[in-house]
């Protein structure tokens, strides 16, 4: 993909997405559900690989590793991320140039050292210049599972398209100031969501490569709300979701149904029978849509669609949950749909206890 902007970290993508969890065997079942296969193992760490598509999920078990004092500290979690950058050193001396604060990845004998940067919650972002099938980072430090396929298709689920940060009131000016300063991103998005008792503000950031997007969400200033809840069960900001890219959602949203994946309520009736009326000539088929409770957004002005085709998980990795993703031109977020989910989710806080209506109204 061309450059939207200057590149000036030579970004990429994203090249991975590493996972950690306190209690064992909780993880890895799950990535199988969602279409994922074991690959790879680490040749002297255990850590493993797993694979759908050209997403690549790293489940880090090492004891006293990086990842598992994380872990320790936020119970299951998405503990680290990859950006696929043209030279990881040249990206990692000018991020620390520009005030970056280097994470020293503990390695082994002849295992590659891979740079990397505190980044959300103290997450660490590695910066990975080797990616090519045969010369990866997997080809050298992993060994590859014999008679299992090295891209599988799993599910469907292509790529990662976004990893959506939870800060506190306050933080998202940091954050995104962060994410432009050392990497050059871009405020694509910025919208203010208010419930009936709570509200948020939300600030999407993508990347030159056009491939990397990072949402911001905070609480509004009402407090107690969404923001709050997960802050406070994760024991500090972090990647509250991860989105993943298919080409034709349908049937991916059956297969992860099949596979017993929680997907979230759908929405009530009136949600699908306006979508006439917000999307006039969207042209997809709204029966299957609703029977699934897949969300559409985007725009069809000028008689030329661009939509966007969405759900989400229920949490299983303490309050972090997934996203099903498809898009059909439109390159936000869902935002049209962001308010109804808004208030969906208000409502179960308020069934669940969490909120409560007479003291917030």
């Amino acid at each position: 993909m061309n450059d939207l902007y200057d590149n000036p970290m030579g970004l990429q993508g994203f090249e991975f997405v590493e996972f950690a969890s306190p209690t064992p065997g909780l993880i890895e079942p799950y990535f199988e559900m969602l279409g994922f296969t074991l690959v790879a193992k680490h040749r002297s760490k255990d850590v493993l690989l797993y694979r759908q598509g050209d997403i690549n999920f790293i489940v880090n078990r090492e004891p006293k590793s990086q990842a598992a004092y994380f872990a320790a500290e936020h119970g299951p979690a998405a503990c680290g991320m990859a950006f696929r950058v043209k030279d990881s050193h040249k990206a990692y001396n000018r991020a620390l140039e520009l005030g970056a604060q280097p994470i020293e990845i503990p390695t082994g004998p002849m295992e590659l050292r891979l740079p990397a940067i505190k980044g959300i919650g103290g997450t660490p972002i590695y910066l990975i210049d080797r990616f090519e099938d045969g010369k990866s980072i997997y080809d050298i430090d992993f060994e590859f599972i014999e008679g299992v396929e090295r891209r599988p298709a799993g599910h469907g689920l292509k790529v990662i398209d976004h990893l959506t940060h939870n800060v506190y009131r306050g933080r998202m000016s940091f954050w995104a100031d962060f994410y432009e300063r050392l990497f050059n991103f871009r405020e694509i998005r910025y919208f203010d969501i208010q419930g009936e008792y709570t509200g948020l503000t939300s600030k999407a950031l993508t990347a030159p490569d056009g491939m990397i997007r990072i949402p911001l969400n905070e609480e509004s200033k009402k407090g107690s709300g969404q923001i709050e809840e997960f802050l406070m069960k994760f024991n500090g900001e972090g990647i509250q979701h991860i989105a993943l890219l298919c080409n034709d959602i349908v049937p991916v949203i059956d297969r992860l149904q099949m596979a017993g994946v929680a997907l979230m309520a759908a929405p009530n009736d009136v949600y699908y029978e306006m979508l006439a009326e917000r999307l006039p000539g969207h042209g997809q088929p709204v029966a299957e849509l609703q029977s699934r409770g897949i969300l559409l957004d985007g725009s069809t002005e000028g008689g030329k669609p661009r939509l966007l085709l969405q759900i989400f998980s229920q949490t299983h990795l303490g309050p972090v949950f997934f996203e099903f993703i498809q898009r059909k031109g439109d390159d936000g977020f869902g935002e049209g749909n962001f308010k109804a989910l808004f208030q969906s989710i208000e409502r179960d806080q308020i069934k669940r206890g969490v909120l409560k209506a007479e003291a917030t109204a």
